[in-house]
């Protein structure tokens, strides 16, 4: 006889179970991944999803609408937290940049991250829509993300006044480098975590080679104006005898 102390199993949600509209998104994903975009159907995401078609229309309208939805969602996950903390000082950026860097690894190698790659790749021709949607609702997810938080380092005088796109573009090729291609063609295999921190912490610290310190913060004594006289000692003191 089981004590009555014993946590009881959660019990497993069967495929029935699941809202309808995840059923839908993830018949949806199968389907295009297993098909391409432009030859999955309606009626086989609908069949998959136990759902009518006239339920699948009702919840999303249209493939491109599912494509979509399948994309931002997993987009999401690469906006800030609104409780995100603001650097204080370059040791703050550091953690914080490696931080990100780290998730950002691990979201965009996941297996259905590489697939829409793969899906985007092979139906680049006849379907420009599953790029487009990967493009817009994927990686302008993270790149925003990531722009906000050197924004806030530029403001805080951590960073150098620079261009924050190309310093985005910048810090996105030292982490992935060719990762992602390489998956999405399998000729690498999915780092692990100890592998995406030490990528992280690396990209991060070559970027903060690369863009140090603003001068105002570093305590630098401003460059004098082109055209504008330095004082020196013998010139303050020709200054003195002709005003005797």
């Amino acid at each position: 006889m089981r004590s009555s102390t014993t946590a009881e199993r959660p019990p497993v949600q069967t495929a029935e179970e699941k809202p309808a509209r995840a059923r839908i998104l993830s018949a949806a994903f199968a389907a295009f991944t297993e098909h391409g975009f432009a030859k999955a159907s309606t009626l086989e995401i609908a069949t998959r999803a136990m759902v009518s078609k006239r339920e699948l229309y009702a919840l999303f309208g249209n493939k491109q609408q599912m494509l979509i939805t399948c994309i931002s969602e997993r987009g999401r996950r690469m906006r800030l937290p609104a409780d995100w903390p603001a650097a204080q000082s370059r040791q703050d950026l550091k953690a914080g940049l490696a931080k990100f860097g780290s998730v950002l690894l691990q979201e965009v190698t996941d297996s259905d991250v590489i697939a829409v790659y793969r899906l985007a790749i092979s139906e680049a021709d006849r379907s420009p829509e599953v790029a487009q949607a990967l493009d817009l609702h994927g990686q302008q997810a993270s790149c925003s993300a990531l722009k906000e938080i050197l924004q806030g380092a530029q403001s805080a005088g951590l960073l150098i006044r620079a261009d924050p796109d190309r310093m985005v573009a910048r810090l996105m090729a030292l982490l992935l480098e060719d990762l992602v291609m390489s998956l999405a063609l399998g000729l690498a295999k999915r780092p692990g975590p100890d592998e995406m921190r030490r990528r992280a912490r690396e990209a991060t610290e070559a970027f903060l080679r690369l863009y140090p310190e603003s001068e105002l913060k570093m305590g630098a004594t401003p460059r004098p104006r082109r055209g504008a006289t330095t004082a020196t000692p013998r010139s303050v003191s020709k200054a003195r005898e002709s005003t005797c």
